[in-house]
């Protein structure tokens, strides 16, 4: 099986050489799966989104907002707070990072597997917000697009970026839909994704937050997915998949917090795509989010797409840290205690 890696031609006029999400990130990426995952790779191009997809997501007056805010700015860079940066093609850049998770969905809807490498990342970016150096919600957009494009009623998106993804939350916070899952370090940036945010109202129970303590490494991340995460997708049956595939919970990156390992992050992705190909006909896409160690960021995505393309994992060249294996087993224990959809799986298996 193939893997189709969507890229985007002009992600490089949207960077800042002293920010850690800048250009560097998609070309090390690229330059990876052309060197070793050439044979099991097709590479394509994405076209901008229509504005109109943006508004399935976030409010009209954002989107107007941001626009303007780009096309009257002055000088090289400008802000929005502290962390996230502007130049003068950030948003014809975000069209076609929206327009790249969107052509995922369309791959993976005629039978492919695909991996989406648009920038700036979207997790963060909530209806009427941008921060967390997103501006789009990419992943969000692409949901709401498999169902109104392609037809799709229930669409799970899983989080593995080390980040809460905030802006995927409300997005979706009272969708009965769409199940959003997020396993990410606490305490950490934005702080948010509490075990008790699990929804509201229709949306009761398809929110899930897994924070997991610093230091948290394979053998903890591994038993939440076994004992969590693939519980509740069976619970949901999903008809699609899509990953948040956010690489900065591996032990070398800078701002996270955690102790991942690509081979770690690989085995997250075998339980993701064994729950796909049983529950949806394999449907499972990509979509990338963070991630700020080169080296890892390259690493974590060559094990990701090989083990979409069915193929052998490559070589962890980085190696493994130590870690506490037992980190999130009060998380476990509360979120099978407590959490309603992990309630309904196991009032079914009774």
């Amino acid at each position: 099986m193939s893997v189709t890696i969507i890229t985007i031609p002009n992600h490089g006029a949207h960077s800042h050489t002293r920010h850690p999400e800048n250009a560097a990130r998609a070309d090390a990426i690229v330059t990876t799966l052309r060197e070793s995952a050439s044979a099991y790779c097709r590479f394509v191009q994405a076209n901008p989104i229509a504005p109109d997809w943006l508004k399935t997501v976030h409010t009209e007056q954002y989107v107007a907002w941001l626009h303007q805010k780009v096309t009257t700015m002055t000088g090289q860079h400008s802000w929005i707070g502290e962390d996230t940066y502007l130049t003068e093609s950030t948003y014809d850049v975000a069209l076609h990072s929206v327009g790249a998770a969107c052509a995922a969905v369309d791959a993976v809807m005629r039978g492919e597997r695909a991996f989406a490498l648009g920038r700036p990342p979207g997790h963060h970016a909530t209806p009427s917000t941008a921060m967390g150096f997103c501006f789009f919600n990419n992943i969000a957009v692409a949901a709401r697009y498999a169902q109104q494009h392609h037809g799709v009623t229930r669409v799970a998106i899983v989080d593995i970026d080390v980040h809460h993804g905030n802006g995927t939350q409300d997005a979706f916070y009272t969708d009965k839909h769409v199940l959003f899952v997020s396993s990410h370090g606490s305490p950490l940036y934005p702080f948010s994704g509490t075990l008790n945010q699990t929804g509201k109202g229709a949306g009761l129970g398809t929110t899930l937050n897994i924070p997991m303590p610093a230091q948290s490494g394979d053998a903890a991340f591994l038993r939440v997915y076994q004992q969590v995460v693939v519980p509740a997708l069976y619970a949901f049956k999903p008809e699609l998949v899509l990953i948040s595939a956010g690489f900065d919970a591996h032990w070398d990156d800078p701002i996270g917090n955690c102790r991942l390992s690509a081979s770690g992050y690989a085995a997250l992705i075998d339980s993701l795509i064994d729950a796909a190909n049983h529950l949806c006909d394999g449907r499972i896409a990509a979509i990338l989010e963070g991630g700020y160690s080169l080296p890892a960021l390259a690493a974590c995505s060559l094990a990701m797409t090989a083990r979409l393309a069915n193929r052998p994992l490559p070589e962890d060249e980085l190696g493994t840290r130590p870690s506490n294996p037992h980190g999130a087993d009060q998380t476990i224990a509360w979120l099978t205690n407590n959490h309603p959809l992990l309630q309904h799986t196991k009032g079914a298996s009774a």
